[in-house]
């Protein structure tokens, strides 16, 4: 159904003239007429008579009135939900317990007015497509992996230099150290089951193993962060990394040691990543709040593989 006609209809059905109709659409009267009795035809009924009054509803016509009048109210609503800045600001931060969930939380407190939807896609790929494909608005990454590139149109920005930690267990060798530097991690066990093939995590970490000599060890199952946190707080030999700012679930009375790694601090680079032609204004305030919290360049006596994009 041509909604103009239908528009139309109800301008006309609420002036109670073509004419005035016409002057309220902008257009002529005689299209007014074109568009009704093209309704009409539609419909098949007559919707207008007309007499010196002027254009008197009929009963199918009042019958399809408020018909009419939702028909156009589901356009407006529909037209208002994609509107730039009418629907939530669609964020991807990989996981709810890492760096970029605490970015965008401090987004939210900052601008509590704004609706976010918070997503967790798993891969760097998965997430540049759905941005690409306008299924989210942003993504939270460690950009420039090898082999891999942004597609045209997309955008990035480094917005935080995470220092990583060493997590250990209270029986651990280096549980009692007050830092540690990546040489000193040498020959030590490294556990993390989280890292996949193809991963951007899995890039970072292999290259930090092949600049320090370090072993860092993939091997599962991975049942999720508490049970990792079970079996680091009861072994001696076993350690993991973890950024600075994840909140750790469950480690009450595991008596778990969060050790800074210096000398040099190795930082994960992470970006924030869009579509260049994104117009919602949310995204422009994000990018905005961001920007003014970030660290700035690079500090001295930190790594970052040579491949990140700064």
């Amino acid at each position: 159904m041509d909604l103009k006609a239908v528009r139309t209809f109800v301008a006309v059905a609420d002036a109670g003239q073509f004419q005035e109709a016409a002057a309220v659409l902008a257009i002529t009267q005689q299209a007014v007429s074109k568009r009704i009795a093209a309704l009409e035809r539609d419909l098949g009924v007559r919707l207008f008579t007309r007499g010196a009054r002027g254009a008197e509803p009929t009963l199918d016509g009042r019958a399809f009135l408020p018909h009419a009048r939702a028909l156009l109210l589901a356009e407006e609503r529909a037209a208002a939900s994609v509107r730039p800045g009418r629907r939530a600001l669609r964020v991807d931060v990989i996981g709810p317990r890492v760096a970029p969930a605490v970015l965008l939380r401090g987004f939210h407190e900052a601008h509590p007015g704004v609706e976010l939807e918070v997503v967790t896609l798993f891969d760097a790929d998965t997430a540049v497509a759905a941005v690409r494909a306008g299924r989210v608005d942003a993504t939270f990454r460690a950009v420039g992996m090898p082999g891999t590139r942004l597609p045209e149109g997309l955008a990035s920005a480094r917005v935080l230099d995470e220092p990583l930690h060493l997590l250990t267990g209270p029986g651990h060798a280096l549980a009692e150290a007050p830092s540690v530097t990546p040489a000193e991690l040498a020959g030590h066990r490294i556990w993390m089951p989280s890292i996949v093939e193809g991963v951007e995590w899995g890039a970072y970490y292999a290259s930090l193993a092949a600049e320090f000599g370090l072993t860092i060890d993939s091997a599962g199952p991975n049942f999720g962060s508490a049970a990792m946190l079970d079996r680091i707080a009861g072994s001696p030999e076993l350690a993991t990394f973890m950024g600075e700012h994840p909140r750790l679930a469950g480690p009450a009375g595991h008596g778990l040691r969060r050790i800074p790694v210096t000398g040099p601090t190795p930082v994960y680079p992470h970006s924030l990543i869009w579509d260049g032609a994104n117009a919602h204004p949310a995204l422009a305030a994000l990018r905005a709040h961001l920007t003014g919290t970030s660290a700035g360049p690079r500090a001295p006596g930190t790594w970052v593989p040579d491949w990140a994009v700064t």
